[in-house]
């Protein structure tokens, strides 16, 4: 692992990057995280199970970020569409999301309305139009240009729709406009579970979530395992959105300029790319997001719980002789 990394993850953990490098080593080597915790301690510097399980998970997260970046980087360059700026942007990524954001456009995808009305040749129009620079121009009378039935174009209406498809595209794909969503979804989505049609005896199990709608940011962990569960079974149906108008007005924000004939076909295209594909995307990230911070809470949990019991005397109030066998140290006894 190169330097940068290391101390990436020393800085996130507090940690000294010499106990970071010594943990990781042998973590590479094969050793178990109790093995390194009891007989390693001179040379991670004494961390204990919990450092050392955090610094195995910051080193999984980087070494998958990693991994991601070269594969999309030489599925870039394989397609010839690699530039240096785009390099550039990809290595300074430092998540995941964000560096899927700036590849998301050059993805290989299946055929969508958006490469379809390229295909008709409207990609021209939709530049002009999502440019807005004369406010005065007539998107229904300059649409007439590209009227071409050969191509599946038979009138002005039909060139300004595939234009207004292309658009939505871009706004969807558009890096800011997903980051500033995917915060407005965690700061204000409202996950809504009801129960599915024909779904009676297994619905009877989730009758708390057959009609429920709750911020995600109050979520209990053990409440959003349970809907997902529920979800997985088919007895509920989970759905995640922010309040529409608080979504449309950052993509408002973002690319609509004024209150010209062109921003009006901006405007349609904005609110089509958010229902049709933003808020999709966004709700299943937050959904994976949200089962993944709930098993880790879970486990958590499981984990606090599981060593109080541990602790607790396996003899009541008897006296216990322990053995602490040790074949570099020697044996320990002790009295409890």
């Amino acid at each position: 692992m190169s330097d940068p990394q290391i101390k990436k993850i020393a800085l996130q953990l507090s940690l000294k990057e010499k106990d970071v490098q010594a943990t990781i080593s042998l973590l590479d080597s094969g050793a178990s995280l109790p093995f390194i915790a009891r007989y390693r301690k001179e040379a991670t510097g004494n961390l204990d199970e919990v450092a050392i399980a955090a610094i195995r998970e910051s080193l999984f997260r980087l070494r998958r970020l990693e991994e991601r970046r070269e594969s999309i980087i030489e599925s870039l360059a394989k397609r010839s569409l690699l530039t240096d700026d785009l390099q550039e942007r990809l290595l300074g990524a430092d998540t995941l999301e964000s560096m899927e954001d700036i590849y998301l456009p050059f993805r290989i995808r299946r055929k969508t309305r958006a490469t379809a009305a390229r295909e008709r040749g409207l990609e021209p129009l939709a530049r002009t139009i999502f440019a807005q620079d004369n406010v005065d121009w007539d998107p229904e009378e300059e649409a007439l240009v590209f009227v071409n039935p050969e191509k599946g174009v038979s009138s002005a209406e039909q060139a300004l729709s595939g234009a207004r498809d292309i658009m939505a595209e871009w706004m969807s794909e558009d890096g800011r406009a997903r980051q500033r969503m995917r915060s407005l979804y965690q700061s204000e989505g409202l996950l809504r579970s009801a129960g599915a049609a024909g779904k009676g005896e297994d619905a009877a199990k989730y009758r708390d979530y057959l009609d429920r709608s709750e911020p995600i940011s109050r979520l209990r962990p053990h409440r959003i395992l349970a809907m997902l569960r529920g979800a997985k079974s088919g007895a509920l149906s989970l759905h995640i959105a922010p309040p529409e108008d608080a979504a449309l007005g950052i993509l408002e924000e973002l690319f609509i300029k004024g209150d010209s004939p062109l921003a009006q076909q901006v405007r349609q295209a904005a609110v089509d790319g958010y229902r049709r594909l933003l808020a999709p995307s966004m709700e299943n990230e937050t959904l994976s997001r949200l089962r993944l911070h709930a098993g880790e809470k879970a486990i958590q949990i499981f984990s606090q719980n599981l060593r109080q019991a541990l602790l607790e005397p396996p003899l009541g109030q008897k006296s216990v002789l322990a053995l602490d066998p040790g074949f570099r140290t020697g044996c320990k006894l002790a009295v409890i």
